[in-house]
Order: structure tokens, then C-alpha cells, then sequence
């Protein structure tokens, strides 16, 4: 048997395009999100006819809707997931860099946590663009591959036929109506139906874990008026520790040059504290920040400031979960974490190299989803482990919360690692593998990389 790592990098290695291989008449996906567009592309491989059926609408120039409220919040694209979507769209990162997405190299990027800046080893040059463009250019190529349409619509539920999901139920116009379906996707979201949808079929309701640590972002854009394509920085991270009186209320902060000559600038808080939400007290809230903070802050405003509250971090348990043929799960519906670890795009983009790689090989259709499932449960874990994990932390420290001793002993590992990735180049390598989604967590654990970690805090 495999072991998670070995499952991991077959994930992240991929499998070369191929010639389309036809296993169904017509496919359906539920959500139009970026993990909806990429699971459409994959199903575009396999069926004669791919459908989403989306409740908000597709066109260009899509704002936020009641299905993506945190759209036009700060996303980051990992190098783990640009990785599989040009894997999937190739050409995408050179369209978009023409397009104007920004392209920042190692150099070019500074990650300060408290007053210490993290080593550059291991780090990944970093497309950096909005969620809303981003978004935007994988659905264009998408919508125009051959026989790939949009229902706007709502799902109320599914159909079933011989223990396999057989089509989706949908209202559109004022209209109830179905679509067969062969396989079916869900990539409705965080607050999507599945869950009641399996349970009203007489399957399981897949088990919801929780870190509750509240978070509210707070994003504004500012006009940037010299080229991205200077040696000085694009992107800019702090992070502070919640309850630092240095914070003022910020726990961490984003600046990223984007398209359009734009600054998009980001605060986020824990608990209770709230981002300034008056353009006065935001920049007085980041003030003296390292660079290119400044810059971007003393910008004419592109943008007012957009705040938006997340409950904490959820994952839902597919893999140990009795559920019927021809279906699968992708994206938030899943799993969502804290968007501060800019994991939700790449995870989305893994989650749809797993749908390929269950479809290229040759899983029995009539049974359900379990190996898909397996792998998609490897993906999480390793997401789940670098955000939620962290997050967890947090919040028991914060209340003082007692905690099993193998936890406490993982936890003071991986400070130890992120301690180090300050002071030593190994160390740093291998956390920012991890952290781009394009190694396995296993490889923190490694014992002579924990003693590297331990080295430079016996030698002070």
C-alpha cells in the first residue's frame, strides 16, 4: 500500500494530456467556482457533453455573489496549483501574464514574521493577480471547449437510480426541471446541499470537522504607477502573532502589485478584533510596514475597502462515507481553510488532478468513488495540516485550552520548523515545498531535518 506521500506526489506529478477518452453521454457539474471550471475541464475529457449548472452569473466582468460573497477578497495562487492548472490549460500563466497579471520572482518577494524575515530558499516565483481575473480566465478557456454549456440554475437535489447518482434537480426561470447525468460533480461550496441532498437518497452524511478561529479580512486596491517589472518588491507578507500589542488589532497583512497597475493590500484579524474599515485608520493600521507596504498604501484608492468574516476552517470526511456511484466532490465543498494560507485555489486544482487521474485510469464506474475519494482525502489532509492545523493552535493557545501530548509535541515541531525557516537554508527548502502544495507534510517530520530545526536555538 502507498503511503500518503508516495499518493501525493503522484497527485502532484500528474498524468500527460491524452487523447479523450469517452465514458459518458453527458456530465454535470453543480458550481461554477474555480474548482466547478476545472473539474469541467477534466469531465471535458470523458463525456460528449459537460454541464454546470450555476446560480449566479457566468458572463464576463462576473462580480461577487451570494455563492462567492468572499470573491473580491485577497487569493493567492500557489506554485502547486498554477503548476496543475497549466497542466490542465496549457498556456494559461503566459495569457495571463499578458493580460496583465504579474509575474514576481524570489527576489522580488519579502515574508516577515514578527521582526525576522524568512529565508527565500524553497520559494516560488508567484502569479500574482485578483481572484475575480484569475477566475475569469480559466472560465474563458473552459467555456469554449467542445461541448461545454452553463444552466443557470439552483440544485435542490439529486436523482438515483441503481445506487449511482443518475441526474441532478434544478430550478431555473421559475422552472423545475432535471438533467441526466452519467457523473456528477459537486463543486457548490461551503454552504452547498450535498450532505442533506445524500441524506434525503438514504446515504450518509459525510462527517463536518470544524476549527472555529474567526477571521475577517479587510482588502483595498490602490493605483500603482510604475511598472511590475522592477528588481524592487511586488509582494509583501507580515505576520504577527494574535495578542502582539504591536498589532493593533492585525494579525497578519498582504500587499501584492496586480493587474490593471493596481495595489490590492489586505488586513486580517482573529477573534474579535476587526481591520480598520475607514481608509485612515487602515493605513494607519499598516503603518510602517516593510516594503512595498508604503508604496501602496500612499497610492491614490482604487478600490474602498471590502471586509468579509469567515467562521473558521471546515472539511467534510467522503473517504469513510457510504455514498452512491457516479458522484464526486471538489473545492470548498470539501474542504475551506483560512484564505490567509492561500490554499482554496491550488487545493481546488488538486482536487481536479485527483478527478483525472481516477478517470484516466480504470476505476469501476458502477461503484462508488472510493479511490478518488482516497486521494482527494490526501490532499485535504496536507492542506488541512499547514492552515487549519496552524489555526487549531491559535485558538487552544488563546483560550488555554489543554491538549493531548502527541498534539502539543507536533505543534512545538512545527513552531520549531517555522522558527527556523528564518536562520537556515535546508529548512526553509522543505517548508516552502510543503507550504506551495507541492510536497507532502510528511516531509517536515523527516528526523535530521527537526534536528537542523533545532540547531539554531541550542547555539543561542
Amino acid at each position: 500500500m502507498s503511503s500518503s506521500a508516495e499518493v501525493f506526489d503522484t497527485i502532484v506529478r500528474g498524468v500527460p494530456l491524452r487523447e479523450p477518452s469517452i465514458k459518458f453521454g453527458t456530465a454535470c457539474v453543480i458550481g461554477g467556482s474555480v474548482a466547478g471550471l476545472l473539474a469541467a475541464r477534466v469531465l471535458s475529457d470523458h463525456a460528449r457533453r459537460v454541464v454546470i449548472v450555476e446560480r449566479d452569473d457566468l458572463g464576463p466582468g462576473r462580480d461577487s455573489g451570494p455563492g462567492a460573497p468572499h470573491r473580491n477578497q485577497a487569493h493567492g495562487l500557489l506554485r502547486g496549483g498554477q503548476v496543475q492548472i497549466e497542466s490542465l490549460l496549457p498556456g494559461f500563466t503566459d495569457e495571463a501574464r499578458r493580460r496583465g497579471a504579474v509575474w514576481a520572482e524570489v527576489h522580488q518577494q519579502r515574508v516577515v514574521l514578527g521582526d525576522h524575515r524568512q529565508r527565500d530558499e524553497g520559494r516560488e516565483p508567484v502569479l500574482s493577480a485578483t481572484r475575480p481575473f484569475l477566475e475569469e480566465l480559466i472560465r474563458e478557456r473552459v467555456l469554449r471547449l467542445p461541448g461545454v454549456t452553463v444552466i443557470r440554475g439552483v440544485v435542490s437535489g439529486l436523482e438515483y437510480h441503481d445506487d449511482a447518482v443518475a441526474g441532478v434537480r434544478y430550478r431555473a426561470d421559475g422552472t423545475e426541471s432535471r438533467l441526466d447525468s452519467e457523473f456528477t460533480v459537486d463543486a457548490s461550496g461551503r454552504s452547498g446541499k450535498l450532505a442533506e441532498w445524500l441524506e434525503a437518497g438514504g446515504y450518509h452524511r459525510p462527517h463536518l470537522e470544524r476549527v472555529d478561529l474567526p477571521v475577517t479580512y479587510a482588502t483595498a486596491l490602490f493605483r500603482r504607477d510604475r511598472p511590475a517589472d522592477g528588481s524592487s518588491m511586488l509582494v509583501g507578507v507580515k505576520q504577527l502573532k494574535p495578542g502582539d500589542p504591536r498589532a493593533d488589532g492585525v494579525s497578519g497583512a498582504l500587499v501584492q502589485a496586480v493587474e490593471d497597475d493596481r495595489w490590492l493590500v489586505v488586513a486580517m484579524s482573529y477573534g474579535e478584533s476587526r481591520p480598520a474599515r475607514s481608509l485612515e485608520a487602515f493605513r494607519a493600521a499598516l503603518g510602517g510596514l516593510h516594503d512595498p507596504f508604503p508604496e501602496a498604501l500612499d497610492s491614490p484608492v482604487a478600490q474602498e475597502i471590502q471586509t468579509y468574516r469567515l467562521a473558521g476552517n471546515r472539511r467534510r470526511d467522503f473517504a469513510g462515507t457510504r455514498l452512491p456511484a457516479r458522484l464526486a466532490a471538489v473545492g470548498d465543498a470539501v474542504a475551506s481553510f483560512n484564505p490567509i494560507y492561500g490554499q482554496g485555489m491550488t487545493s481546488a486544482a488538486l482536487h481536479a488532478a485527483c478527478l483525472r487521474l481516477f478517470l484516466g485510469g480504470e476505476s469501476d464506474l458502477s461503484r462508488p468513488a472510493a479511490d478518488f475519494f482516497a486521494m482527494e482525502e490526501v490532499v485535504v489532509d496536507a492542506a488541512w495540516l499547514m492552515s487549519a492545523g496552524n489555526d487549531e493552535a491559535l485558538r487552544d493557545a488563546a483560550a488555554g485550552r489543554p491538549v493531548p501530548a502527541d498534539v502539543q509535541a507536533q505543534r512545538e515541531a512545527m513552531a520549531l520548523i517555522r522558527r527556523a525557516t528564518l536562520v537556515d537554508p535546508v529548512v526553509s527548502a522543505t517548508f516552502q515545498k510543503v507550504r506551495y502544495l507541492l510536497a507532502h507534510p510528511a516531509a517536515l517530520s523527516d528526523p535530521a531535518l527537526l534536528e537542523r530545526a533545532g540547531a539554531p536555538l541550542r547555539s543561542s
